[in-house]
């Protein structure tokens, strides 16, 4: 085997986790805290909650609330000038990944100075970065615990890819009990988020049998509590998905992932739309587009897909029969929730002709670089074309 490294933060799991986040505050040096958080996570009472739990440490804050979804360059450099400004150490975000994601922006900004699109690929970034504690409020993200950084370039009106191992926090909480006050279409969005992060991380250039391992179990997970969780919000269900967005995270930190996030970068970008609704839409048919380059491979998420609707022997016969099945399967899934399932029901018919422009921006993101097969501008317009 290949030399592989698997790079992670400290993960404090479980219900009530988020009560510690004062005692892993002072362990990082923290006197006077960079808050970053959003408007909903404030109303929610979460944010108010960690201030309490800081201030019981004696632990000092200054809060910026700058952050909107897909998170824009100006924002990000503006942070980092509040940042220094204030003298603050350690970050701390609370928040769902356009708020991690911010975090991230400006840590990289206030410490290695510049404008945030200096660093757009991998391994741009040279200096550290300020120590960093993030707190999930979702279960798909991943940027809690990723080497990733996702910001929108707005003269450009793409999200930047940022890769880089200084990118993982110290230490990532991640507490099952937010769960339960995110709406229906947030913990799905999510959750294919995370489905999409462990689809492509098995099938990345670089999957590791680290990697590998954590992609499987997050197909599982994902596959079996969607559903529970979406129609009974129980504490059990919530919970499993949090250990699957886990599970996907450090698969794709250290696998990379693929043609399907490239495109979904892309889009999203241009047209300022959450990220998450686009997994519905793409992942099948880009899915499709990699099946030829790794058979054994997309077999073997076939029947993770299958096992959970036919059980074990029927899903490998079921498997045999076609090669789309783990596609077909994965469309019946998405059918059992409201979600866009074509470009048309998202996108203006007018704004059409953009997809071409889109698709030769898409080649460039950095995520194109561990997909199993290289994809050409062509080659998105079609898999575009295919799902509109």
């Amino acid at each position: 085997m290949d030399i592989t490294k698997f790079a992670i933060p400290e993960i404090i799991f479980g219900r009530g986790s988020l009560d510690h986040a004062g005692q892993c505050a002072l362990r990082l040096g923290a006197r006077k805290v960079f808050l970053v958080s959003d408007e909903g996570i404030e109303q929610a009472g979460w944010l108010q909650r960690l201030r309490d739990i800081l201030e019981r440490e004696g632990i000092r804050w200054v809060y910026y609330p700058g952050v909107t979804p897909n998170p824009r360059d100006f924002q990000i450099e503006q942070g980092a000038e509040f940042y220094l400004k204030n003298n603050t150490d350690v970050i701390i975000a609370i928040g769902g990944g356009s708020v991690l994601d911010t975090a991230k922006g400006i840590a990289i900004i206030a410490s290695n100075g510049g404008r945030i699109r200096d660093y757009e690929g991998a391994n741009r970034v040279q200096r550290p970065l300020p120590p960093m504690m993030l707190i999930t409020t979702t279960a798909g993200s991943g940027s809690d615990i990723s080497q990733f950084c996702i910001i929108t370039d707005m003269k450009r009106g793409v999200k930047m890819s940022i890769i880089t191992r200084t990118l993982v926090p110290n230490i990532s909480i991640v507490d099952p009990l937010i769960l339960r006050t995110k709406t229906e279409s947030l913990i799905i969005q999510s959750a294919v988020d995370a489905l999409a992060h462990a689809i492509e991380a098995y099938m990345s250039r670089i999957a590791s049998p680290f990697t590998e391992m954590h992609s499987l179990k997050a197909v599982d997970l994902i596959l079996a509590n969607l559903q529970e969780a979406v129609a009974t919000r129980s504490l059990e269900s919530l919970e499993q998905l949090s250990i699957a967005s886990v599970s996907a995270s450090m698969a794709f930190s250290n696998a990379g992932l693929g043609a399907e996030h490239a495109l979904a970068h892309s889009l999203g970008g241009h047209f300022d739309m959450r990220h998450g609704v686009l997994h519905p839409i793409l992942l099948t048919s880009v899915m499709r587009f990699n099946a030829a380059c790794n058979p054994k491979k997309m077999a073997e998420i076939g029947r993770v897909i299958l096992d959970r609707r036919l059980g074990s022997d029927e899903a490998t016969t079921q498997w045999r029969k076609t090669e789309s099945a783990n596609g077909v399967h994965l469309d019946e899934f998405f059918s059992n929730f409201d979600v866009a399932r074509r470009l048309g029901q998202i996108i203006d018919p007018g704004e059409r002709h953009q997809l071409e422009p889109i698709c030769r921006m898409a080649v460039h993101d950095a995520c194109n670089l561990t997909n199993p097969q290289p994809a050409t501008w062509e080659d998105y317009l079609r898999i575009c074309e295919e799902v509109w």
